[in-house]
């Protein structure tokens, strides 16, 4: 594999170099913490001696003077197990960027806020999308500045923390130090558009014998486009604003009681550009637009007004020697569409043949969707220093209600005025809106018990295992478990493995979700429905209730600590998952004459949905190495990271209904979304060299080769291995003051081009392994008050 050609060149400069951590794995940052991982409160420990692999990243750096202005990216060029690639051309996802683990499903890893859960968003990603099937956690919905460390586990937890925990568990630990500080950016691409503009203000204050952190942050991105001169299209960022408060604090009451809180609010305004649509002399005149309205061809917008709200409220207390700690977290996230600079043509092509210009109204408001989780926790642990050498036993329960709703839009939305297959297509152009038929309202709850024992028998060897039984209303009950064990060799030397069993319950998103048009099939007028699952259709398909997807995961590995100064890790790990849900190719009379018929019988041209039909294997090997050292006046940081995974579909399983039609159910294609969704290697190997009031940082971000299936079957897109460089200056200029400056992907790196009518986005650069907008430049200033 090239990144693995990469490792020998790499670790030589470590040696040469004797260099020093780029980015803070230890938790020197952290004092008395639980880590992610183990439920035990103690004097954080280097990342090296944890039982299980934990990235422990300070953010401080990051928030006050890095090239990337939101969380998802400034993660993705730090973590190599961290995939985030910006989309375009993929409807919603383009406003929410998905973020995953190992190269599994963005629903498959875990988001905590100060160790309570995260709530997923609405959005399902569905069209041009990686991650497609899936939701996610938007990381964007948090301030940089008010994060103090991201704790990333890459092992399985589901036994620890519960559902979606497959791929791993990120931890967002928030500050509540007191003091305040600003920080206002700037940066754009080399092409001279994608302009960002960021403020962002963080004040911790003592109140009460406490503390109370307010951060607040605005952040303005301009569009960027990579069309060629004359195309229509808009190819590139969707154009984001961002209003984001963040309040964390926590305050003694009497005793050992503690109230601590967390609330926070983001609203986004977000736009991104859909295909392009001709104009007079094209095809798509009457059936897409309208001569008398956009006679040179036009591009709708889908505007998205995102809101998304998150609140923890909880007690901390002692109870006969028993560190009890109760919790209520509440989070929701809305998405609202209003697609713009549009037409719906049937409307326009009605009012021509009734003598008019052809005209429609050119901004829809095409329906909405939310999601809301209530989570109430009940957590107990003690420390017995005495007890096998030292054991920290816990358990605790969890109730947890989360409802899911989808709104219809306003009729033109999605009406077909002049009558199907008239002339003019129904609907917005750009996304027709969600129909009567589509509204739903939908709940469950679910509650859970789990239990976590670690000890230390000897003082080389630590031992933990957990197990948690957990219940929910709608597909019934799961029970998970995990062992971990390390043994140290000696100081230096510490060898550690895991197996555990997972689970992912199905999202409600995926259970619920509907989306349906009127299309002209065999001069009928049928509906193409996104059928969710126990509806008419599912049914008739002889699709079965969505249920769990279950995992097996193994980890096994070493790390060495010769020195403070020097670090190394390295983890082999395997994941199996059965019964994984993907959504299904379009079933209609020419890929399965029988069920066509039985679609075209309840009016339904083509359908798809959701269904548990594949097992996944995925196997990979995560290393870590970082040194430091003085070099003539000054000091320097090296840090290496390196991941290299792969997934394959193990087995596939048809429903008894649909055997035989596996690969409508499963396309080539589809397959390489879920065996690919990002590139098999990614490798960062970082320099940081500090002398006075100066600090230049290089960093190579090395991205692997990844394949991906053309909508031409038999076709396939082979994306070469790419690496780029970020570079960056900062100037102390006083205690208080710092200036940064900067580029990112500086040698304007961009994917192989491909054969623009295969690609996802129709451009011949597509948004995989790293996006296509090129190099970008930054400045940032950072005052500490």
């Amino acid at each position: 594999m090239h990144a693995i050609r990469l490792l020998p060149t790499a670790l030589a400069a470590l040696t040469l170099l004797g260099s020093s951590a780029v980015l803070a794995q230890e938790a020197s940052s952290l004092e008395r913490v639980t880590v992610v991982g183990s439920r035990k409160t103690l004097p954080a420990t280097s990342a090296t001696e944890t039982l299980v692999p934990v990235d422990i990243y300070a953010m401080g750096k990051v928030a006050e003077g890095g090239g990337q202005f939101d969380l998802a990216q400034s993660l993705q060029y730090l973590s190599p197990s961290f995939n985030s690639t910006r989309q375009t051309g993929a409807d919603g996802a383009d406003l929410i960027d998905s973020a995953a683990l190992r190269g599994l499903g963005s629903d498959q890893t875990l988001v905590l806020v100060n160790g309570k859960r995260r709530h997923t968003v609405a959005l399902v990603n569905l069209f041009g999308a990686r991650n497609r099937g899936s939701t996610g956690t938007d990381m964007n919905s948090l301030p940089l500045l008010a994060i103090d460390n991201v704790q990333v586990l890459r092992d399985g937890a589901a036994a620890q923390y519960g559902s979606d925990a497959i791929a791993g568990v990120i931890n967002i630990q928030l500050k509540k130090r007191a003091g305040c500080e600003g920080v206002a950016g700037y940066g754009q691409y080399s092409a001279g558009d994608g302009k960002n503009y960021l403020t962002s203000a963080y004040c911790g204050v003592k109140l009460g014998g406490g503390t109370l952190a307010v951060t607040g942050e605005w952040q303005d991105r301009g569009r960027s486009n990579r069309a060629d001169p004359g195309d229509l299209r808009t190819i590139g960022d969707t154009a984001v604003k961002n209003k984001t408060v963040y309040l964390n604090g926590e305050f003694p009451i009497t005793g050992d009681n503690k109230l601590y809180l967390v609330a926070g609010a983001q609203d986004r305004d977000a736009s991104s550009a859909a295909w392009a649509r001709g104009g007079v002399g094209s095809d798509d005149i009457p059936s897409r637009n309208s001569a008398a309205m956009y006679p040179g061809g036009f591009v709708p917008f889908i505007n998205g007004d995102v809101r998304d709200r998150y609140v923890i409220v909880g007690w901390k207390s002692s109870v006969a020697g028993w560190d009890t700690d109760l919790s209520q977290t509440y989070g929701s996230n809305k998405m609202r569409y209003v697609i713009s600079n549009t037409l719906n043509a049937s409307i326009a092509n009605k009012d021509l043949l009734a003598g008019g210009k052809g005209i429609s109204p050119g901004s829809f408001d095409a329906g909405s969707f939310g999601f809301s989780q209530a989570t109430t926790n009940v957590d107990v642990s003690r420390y017995f220093p005495e007890l096998l050498g030292g054991s920290n036993i816990a358990f605790g329960a969890e109730y947890r209600k989360e409802k899911y709703d989808i709104a219809a839009g306003e009729p033109g939305s999605y009406i077909d005025a002049d009558g199907v297959g008239q002339g003019g297509n129904a609907g917005s152009q750009g996304f027709p809106g969600f129909q009567p038929a589509d509204a739903t309202r939908r709940s469950r709850d679910s509650q859970a018990l789990y239990l976590d024992w670690e000890a230390s028998p000897t003082s080389a060897l630590t031992v933990s295992a957990a197990v948690r039984g957990e219940r929910y209303s709608d597909f019934g009950s799961t029970t998970t478990a995990k062992l971990a064990v390390s043994y140290k060799l000696g100081k230096a030397v510490l060898l550690r493995g895991a197996a555990s069993t997972g689970f992912r319950a199905p999202s409600l998103q995926q259970l619920y979700f509907s989306s349906t048009f009127t299309d002209f099939i065999n001069q009928q007028p049928l509906d193409v429905v996104l059928a969710p699952n126990g509806s008419a259709i599912t049914n008739a398909a002889g699709v079965p209730a969505l249920k769990q997807e279950k995992s097996k995961n193994f980890t096994a590995g070493f790390t060495f600590k010769p020195g403070a100064d020097t670090a190394f890790t390295a983890d082999l790990y395997q994941i199996n998952i059965r019964d994984r849900i993907v959504l299904s190719g379009r079933f209609d009379d020419s890929n399965y004459p029988a069920l066509g018929v039985i679609l075209q019988g309840l009016g339904v041209g083509q359908a798809q949905f959701f269904v548990n039909s594949v097992n996944t294997r995925t196997r990979g090997l995560d290393l870590t190495a970082s040194q430091r050292t003085r070099l003539g006046a000054g000091r320097l940081s090296t840090f290496l990271a390196l991941n290299v995974t792969r997934t394959t579909v193990s087995a596939m399983h048809a429903p008894a209904s649909l055997k035989g039609f596996e690969d409508v159910l499963l396309s080539t294609r589809e397959r390489l979304f879920i065996e690919e969704a990002g590139p098999r290697t990614k490798a960062t190997l970082g320099f940081e060299y500090s002398q006075g009031a100066w600090t230049g940082e290089a960093r190579l971000i090395h991205f692997g080769k990844q394949t991906q299936g053309a909508f031409t079957e038999g076709l396939y897109l082979h994306y070469k291995p790419k690496t780029s460089m970020d570079l960056g200056l900062t100037w102390q200029a006083s205690p208080a003051l710092k200036f940064s400056v900067g580029g990112n992907n500086v040698f304007n790196v961009k994917p192989t081009r491909q054969d623009p009518y295969e690609t996802d986005n129709g451009f011949y650069y597509d948004s995989v392994q790293f996006g296509l907008n090129g190099a970008s430049y930054y400045a940032r200033a950072h005052y500490r008050f």
